[in-house]
Parts: C-alpha cells; sequence; structure tokens
C-alpha cells in the first residue's frame, strides 16, 4: 500500500483546520446582545481575531499530539534521538506569519477606530455646564465669572470617542454630561435640566457623553454597546454613539475606583422615540414640582417633630417615638 505524501495530510489538515476556525469564530456565543451602531464594528473585528487564535490553537496543540503519538518512544528502544540543529525555513516562516497577521490586525484595527469615531474628538465644543465641573480647569474659572460666561467660548480639548466620519462637523442629537463620583453616575440633560441616576436615551438618536469625575478615574462601560471610556478628574472625555435597539443595558464602572467599585453599577435606558419623549415630559415636571415644594417649604416653619419626620427611618425610631420625646422636651 503506497503511503499518503505528508504535502496532502499537510493539505487537508489546514482544510479542516479553517474550517474549524471560521466556524468557531463566526458562531460563539461569547459577547452580549449587539444594542449600537458601534458594536458590529468591534464584533467584527473580535470575530477576525477569535478566529485567528482558534486557529493557531489548532495548528500548535495538534502538532503537539500529532508528534507524541508518531515520534513516542517505542518498547525496547533506548537510542538517542535524531540530532536536529535547525530549519531556517521552518523559523523564517513561524516568524513571518505571526509578523503579518500583527500587521494587518493593527491596520484593520485603525479602521474600526476611525469608522467609530476614535479621531474626530481632538478640540470639541462641549457644554458651558460640563466644562464649568472641571476642577483646576482655567475654562472652568472663565465660565464662573458670569460677565465673561456669554463671551468665552465653552471649548475644550477632549478625548475619547466622536463623531464618525458620516457625522463629522455634524452637532449631535443628544448631549448628556455624565460624571463619575464615588460610587455612582449622574446623568445631567443640559437642554432640558433633568438630573437621573439612570442614562435614558431615545433609540436612532446620535448621542453625544461628556464625561468627567468629581474624585477619581472611572471608566464608563456599557458592554452592549461595546464602548468603553474613561472619567478623568480635570480632562473632559467623550463618547459618542447611536443605540439601535430598544432595552435596558448595564452600565458598568470597568476601573478601579475604591473600595466599593463593584457596586457601581447603573442602566442606560433606551426608548422608542415617543416613550423618550414621555418620560422627558414626565421627569421635567416632577422636578419642577419637587423645586416648587423645595422653595414653598420654610423650614423656621416647621416644628421640630415634622422637620425630622422624614428622617425617622434614618434615625431608626418610629414617628409616634419622635412625637412623644418632642412633647416631653417642652
Amino acid at each position: 500500500m503506497e503511503q499518503v505524501p505528508v504535502s496532502l495530510w499537510t493539505l487537508v489538515a489546514g482544510i479542516v483546520v479553517t474550517a474549524i476556525s471560521i466556524w468557531i469564530g463566526q458562531n460563539h456565543t461569547l459577547m452580549p446582545v449587539q444594542a449600537s451602531l458601534q458594536a458590529p464594528l468591534v464584533d467584527g473585528f473580535f470575530n477576525v481575531m477569535f478566529t485567528i487564535a482558534i486557529a493557531l490553537f489548532l495548528v500548535v496543540e495538534g502538532t503537539i499530539v500529532v508528534f507524541l503519538i508518531q515520534f513516542r518512544q517505542r518498547r525496547g528502544d533506548d537510542t538517542d534521538g535524531v540530532p536536529i540543529e535547525g530549519n531556517l525555513p521552518l523559523e523564517v516562516f513561524w516568524t513571518a506569519i505571526p509578523t503579518v497577521i500583527v500587521l494587518l490586525l493593527g491596520i484593520y484595527s485603525v479602521d474600526v477606530f476611525n469608522r467609530m469615531g476614535g479621531f474626530d474628538p481632538a478640540g470639541h465644543p462641549h457644554s458651558a455646564a460640563h466644562v464649568a465641573q472641571m476642577p483646576g480647569s482655567a475654562i472652568a474659572a472663565t465660565l464662573s465669572d458670569t460677565s465673561q460666561a456669554t463671551t468665552a467660548p465653552a471649548i475644550a480639548p477632549t478625548i475619547g470617542i466622536g463623531a464618525s466620519p458620516q457625522t463629522l462637523n455634524k452637532p449631535a442629537d443628544l448631549v448628556v454630561d455624565v460624571k463619575g463620583i464615588q460610587y455612582a453616575w449622574l446623568f445631567n440633560y443640559p437642554d432640558s435640566g433633568i438630573t437621573s441616576g439612570e442614562l435614558h436615551i431615545p433609540v436612532g438618536a446620535d448621542v453625544q457623553l461628556n464625561l468627567s469625575a468629581q474624585d477619581v478615574i472611572h471608566s464608563f462601560w456599557v458592554p452592549n454597546f461595546r464602548l468603553k471610556q474613561d472619567a478623568l478628574p480635570g480632562i473632559p472625555t467623550e463618547l459618542r454613539f447611536v443605540a439601535t435597539k430598544p432595552g435596558t443595558y448595564p452600565v458598568v464602572c470597568a476601573e478601579l475606583c475604591g473600595g466599593y467599585h463593584g457596586s457601581m453599577r447603573t442602566e442606560v435606558i433606551v426608548h422608542t422615540p415617543e416613550d423618550y419623549k414621555s418620560w422627558r415630559t414626565e421627569n421635567q415636571i416632577a422636578q419642577k414640582q419637587n423645586l416648587n415644594q423645595v422653595v414653598a417649604v420654610n423650614p423656621a416653619d416647621l416644628s421640630t417633630s415634622e422637620f425630622l419626620a422624614p428622617h425617622t427611618h434614618d434615625m431608626g425610631i418610629s414617628a409616634a417615638t419622635l412625637e412623644s420625646v418632642v412633647i416631653g422636651q417642652k
């Protein structure tokens, strides 16, 4: 029986490895549901890297298994192995191939970064409220002077993910100022005055987040959007994206920021345009009512028990006990 040539075995193995790696690389379930326009770009790059990793794993581990079987020590064989000094073509091959792969992945990653808007935010205008909250910023000092606030440009150099090439030089549909503090995210909508502990956005809108941090470095990460950007004290950063699927998605701080870092979580809620308008209207009315109540109530006009009543739960006593204590002091 004629022996099958090694080259033919190599060809068959190459075809099998290629088919398996491509199938696994394109059909895995490692990533969460895509929910932004940027997510497919990141997933496409990840799938290519994962496909290459699977192929390299199969080639390396498969070669080891074959060599373990074919070149194992036979019973009664006490001779030395064949001395091999080296193989220049093989060494050039296994050096050149990874080099080419890394270069191509680098070019691909730069293209993805550019298409997501990574090359845009070099000198982007931010809202006055966002720039004013930057500690130690000369622009913040300027904006704090009301006599100059109307003339000083609210512009600060930023880093992050900005407008894509398709939306370059176009203003975002929605701008939200995001501040990270230990251990929460605060979202302020400059156009409506709404402040929330959750991010609410309409589906399909071009959203720009102006990120800042009050104390230490935080990192704003939405896994379903495939987007993550650091929030830095004193340095404005930006994150611009388009949500494509209504739903509620987790927001995680991905930078170790203190003892309760693990609890620094919130949600981004992607509404339909109609639901977003309803949410915005309801919150504007609610915040106006709260403001009117605060202005209308003068603490000097309240009795001691009325003043302390909202805090009885935190004090660990009942309202009746508080009333009796106050009466006893009179």
